[in-house]
């Protein structure tokens, strides 16, 4: 895998709608998306999804959060 890069805006109106319209958004003061879960026998789990070695939202993260909701 190559170096992760930061979402532009057109990757972002690309790429997000699919995972706001099951719950995920953007997280406000930071470059992330979040999305909280929640479960019966574990209360809830709060997932934030940030790229450290490009300082913000990559595609990783959009391909993260994908797998998460298959």
């Amino acid at each position: 895998a190559g170096k992760a890069h930061r979402l532009s805006g057109e990757e972002r109106d690309q790429l997000l709608p699919n995972l706001r319209a099951v719950g995920w958004n953007e997280l406000d003061g930071r470059d992330a998306i979040y999305k909280e879960f929640h479960f019966k026998d574990f209360n809830r789990v709060h997932i934030t999804l940030s790229t450290h070695e490009c300082g913000g939202l990559s595609e990783r993260d959009i391909n993260l959060a994908s797998f998460i909701e298959q």
